[in-house]
């Protein structure tokens, strides 16, 4: 508020907010799971937003959601890369039957492994590219 960043005011209070309201759902304190699962919301809204805005041109819009969607990033912790998450997935995919070992059963096996660890693009973009190794490998 000193600062007079009034983006990252309106931002803070809106967490803050949604913070509220999944205490009142749950009817207990929200342990840091559930704060980091109501912060990630927040930014897929943001991103959707940013998505719709863009299709609009709206381009005054589309820099103010990112720059929220920034703000709202730094709160949580850093993400795996692509090359963080491959040693994971690979054991994954040997843990798994062969009729299993695709897609959506790699994915529903990594998820829950890496929620929060890692975005969920770029889980499947790792596991898009591991299958294609595994059936292009003798």
């Amino acid at each position: 508020m000193k600062a007079k960043d009034q983006v990252r005011v309106d931002t803070l209070r809106s967490v803050l907010s949604a913070f509220s309201y999944r205490k009142i759902e749950a009817g207990r304190e929200l342990n840091d799971d559930e704060q980091a699962d109501t912060v990630r919301r927040q930014i897929k809204q943001r991103s959707d937003s940013i998505a719709e805005f863009t299709k609009g041109g709206r381009t005054d819009l589309v820099a103010k959601e990112t720059r929220e969607r920034e703000i709202l990033a730094a709160l949580l912790p850093a993400l795996k890369s692509a090359e963080e998450i491959r040693p994971v997935v690979r054991a994954a995919l040997s843990a798994l039957s062969p009729e299993q070992r695709n897609q959506g059963g790699a994915m529903k096996a990594l998820m829950p492994q890496l929620r929060g660890e890692a975005d969920g693009g770029t889980i499947r973009e790792v596991v898009l590219e591991e299958l294609k190794a595994l059936e292009t490998a003798p």
